[in-house]
């Protein structure tokens, strides 16, 4: 007898016990696309008069590695399922449904299925459904041990409600909604400033993050904004929404105005999480490059009319419990 697929390292069987595990674990509902060969969703019932999709595809980056440095997957797929709906929802766009590709040198069960939850776990929260995906052994292009993941998310909107920042105006107000920590952006640089150059150990205990392992605040997952976002472009005006990933808040935001348009953040109003302070610390980074890199403690802008800016901050401060802030506006370059 010859040599099969599973000599050469990819084993066909433990793949089909994958799709079956992943059934296990979403509702009758959920699954009922997974193990077809495509995907299918219903939009005719949704309700939209003139709707357009809005669609995105994310990773994680190397966010990959801290997870298998912690042996713990359990929320890297949170961060994935976030690092796509967080960005078409600053569209406006409601997401429909996601998609994940996992790619490793050999399938581990244990640990793709902690992954699975957590993208189970981010959909649920995102309101989207988990239409499908793709579990790839490839031995040679990856070594043991690595994963790679992707996303891939559609949502909709109404054709006329897209927020694109077309009508983002000189004199407008900048409210910032928090992070969650890290995220999913700057994890080589706070890598390199932590483990390299301070020679920290993940599992080191600090004070001023709470008590925790550091290897656990810096896996704290991507927070979701679908459902604040959703909420407020019902009640309110909102111009422009940036989500705050590489680049950090200049960057993301500068990419809506026209222009003739510039960001004036105030950084005195942005209350870094601890983390950041310890990571430019670690590193003797510069502060213009731990805010050209890292989140600083903003997940999320809104950029919205000055006459309205303190109703919306009052209303997501009361209402949703949220550490808004006006941390800026909008002027003329």
């Amino acid at each position: 007898m010859g040599i099969t697929y599973r000599d050469s390292g990819v084993d066909i069987d433990k793949g089909d016990r994958f799709v079956e595990i992943i059934k296990e674990k979403l509702s009758d509902e959920e699954k009922k696309s997974i193990g077809l060969f495509g995907g299918v969703y219903d939009i005719s019932t949704i309700g939209y008069k003139n709707p357009v999709l809005v669609s995105s595809t994310d990773g994680v980056g190397t966010k990959l590695i801290l997870a298998r440095l912690a042996d713990n997957y359990k929320t890297i797929g949170i961060d994935l399922v976030a690092m796509c709906v967080n960005d078409i929802v600053t569209l406006g766009a409601k997401p429909l449904f996601f998609l994940d590709y996992m790619a490793t040198a050999k399938l581990d069960l244990n640990r793709a299925s902690d992954i699975l939850d957590g993208i189970i776990k981010g959909c649920r929260e995102s309101g989207c459904a988990l239409l499908g995906g793709e579990t790839a052994e490839m031995p040679g292009v990856y070594n043991r041990g690595d994963y790679e993941l992707a996303g891939f998310v559609v949502g909709i909107a109404e054709k006329d409600g897209l927020i694109t920042g077309k009508d983002i105006d000189n004199g407008d107000v900048i409210i910032g909604i928090p992070s969650s920590g890290i995220h999913s952006n700057g994890i080589s640089l706070a890598r390199k400033a932590l483990f390299e150059i301070k020679s920290y150990k993940p599992d080191m205990v600090f004070s001023e993050l709470g008590g925790i392992r550091l290897i656990d605040e810096l896996l704290k997952p991507t927070r979701i904004y679908v459902s604040l976002v959703m909420r407020l472009i019902g009640k309110y005006s909102i111009k422009g929404i940036a989500h705050i990933t590489g680049g950090g808040l200049y960057s993301n935001i500068l990419r809506l105005l026209p222009e003739d348009l510039d960001v004036a953040v105030e950084w005195s109003t942005v209350k870094p999480h601890p983390i950041f302070n310890l990571i430019r610390e670690a590193g003797e980074i510069d502060i213009d490059e731990m805010r050209r890199t890292f989140n600083m403690g903003v997940g999320l802008a809104l950029i919205v009319d000055s006459h309205e800016a303190s109703f919306i901050v009052e209303f997501l401060r009361k209402e949703m419990n949220e550490r808004a802030e006006i941390i800026g506006s909008i002027v003329k370059k």
